[in-house]
């Protein structure tokens, strides 16, 4: 079995705990940060408009040789701003054998001019050479339908994850996650200088559908784990979901991972072999949004519902049963300890007492807390340089009969 395999099934059954719900803080300063990066970029530098969004003057050579690709950007430069010199010229190569020339809208008879000067300024045919206009008002009407089908979707969102899981909570929580994979991505796009095409505005739409289905898979596992909690009274909210996290934390990642191969493949060989184009924009979408999408999931969505439902009435009530619970039980083990002293009998060690809660920062939730067992071993799975209390791990229900004692 692979360590990482390993590293899984230790996660799942407990034996190994990350605390990500109670160091929520540290995952909101983090992603804080992100996002002011983001806005620096969204707002500093702009995102760069394709020529689909601002509108102009495409010209595509083709059929150039390799002695002649050599210095493309300069030569073609020379040649538009000679017909254009006031206007704003982006040039590529695509493939081994095209150079691709956006500008500002060229009048018909400067079109020609300048397809003429390039087909002998690169020793190609004038046939070769394409000329095309773009308006701005497809780019417009692409926007537009992007952002009617993003308020739909996230009002469908908030409709199906309500009734589905029974609180608005969560859906505010999946709502807040996938505001944050988008701004991010943008804020990506702003501070790299990537084209923005329709391609890229699929792919912001794409991200969407995948960072909600990320977070809906661990909040099912949330649920799962918080129903069982509130009938057996062995954890507190945020210790069940803290566990969801650490249950559905490698399946994110391998998810996230298979996703991701073949995206960077495609962003790879597009941009080394093919050029700029539909896919590479369509790619570099994708491979932002899904890696924040991952991030967002796990140190964001969880962290952030149990901060709201934390407040809740009965979320109070049920963390502190489970505290007077744990505390019976402590003292149980307590007298039982005191009294294998008292007969002679070798104890059981000292405990130290660890919260591992997940209502605040390192510190117990609602007095939920951890035992690591210095005497005698560890007792239940042991976490990360920490240890759950023996009552949640084993519960009552795993508990060794106790033989009565004679009098």
């Amino acid at each position: 079995m692979s360590r990482f395999s390993r590293l899984g099934n230790d996660l799942y059954s407990g034996a190994r705990s990350y605390n990500i719900v109670g160091r929520r803080t540290f995952w909101y300063l983090l992603s804080a940060v992100l996002i002011a990066v983001s806005l620096v970029g969204l707002f500093g530098r702009g995102l760069n408009f394709g020529i689909e969004f601002s509108g102009g003057s495409e010209l595509r050579v083709s059929q150039v040789s390799a002695t002649q690709m050599e210095d493309y950007e300069q030569r073609a430069g020379d040649v538009i701003e000679a017909v254009n010199p006031e206007g704003t010229t982006t040039i590529t190569q695509i493939g081994d054998d095209t150079v691709r020339v956006q500008t500002g809208q060229l009048p018909n008879a400067d079109a020609e001019a300048a397809r003429a000067d390039l087909a002998d300024e690169f020793g190609v045919d004038t046939e070769d050479v394409t000329s095309s206009f773009v308006g701005p008002s497809w780019g417009e009407t692409v926007t537009q339908r992007a952002l009617i089908a993003l308020a739909v979707f996230l009002a469908l969102v908030t409709l199906v994850l309500t009734f589905y899981f029974h609180t608005w909570k969560m859906a505010v929580a999946a709502l807040v996650a996938l505001i944050h994979d988008v701004l991010f991505t943008v804020g990506i796009y702003a501070l790299l200088g990537i084209e923005v095409s329709p391609a890229s505005v699929i792919g912001f739409l794409t991200i969407l559908g995948y960072s909600i289905y990320d977070t809906i898979v661990v909040f099912d596992k949330v649920r799962e784990n918080t129903e069982h909690a509130f009938d057996t009274k062995r954890q507190t909210y945020g210790e069940a979901a803290n566990q969801a996290v650490n249950q559905t934390f490698v399946r994110s990642v391998n998810t996230s991972v298979v996703a991701l191969l073949p995206v960077a493949v495609i962003l790879v060989v597009g941009i080394s072999l093919i050029g700029p184009g539909t896919l590479v924009d369509l790619a570099w979408a994708l491979f932002i949004g899904i890696a924040v999408g991952t991030f967002s999931s796990i140190f964001i969505a969880t962290p952030l519902l149990v901060h709201l439902r934390e407040r809740e009435l009965f979320i109070r009530k049920h963390d502190a049963q489970v505290t007077r619970r744990r505390a019976r039980h402590d003292a149980r083990e307590a007298a039982r300890d005191q009294e294998a002293d008292a007969d002679g009998m070798p104890g059981d060690g000292e405990d130290e007492l660890v919260g591992v809660g997940a209502g605040q920062d390192g510190e117990t939730s609602g007095g939920a807390g951890a035992t690591a067992d210095t005497g005698g071993g560890l007792r239940g799975g042991q976490t990360q340089g920490r240890q759950l209390h023996p009552y949640a791990q084993r519960g009552p229900r795993n508990q060794p009969k106790r033989k009565k004692r004679g009098r």
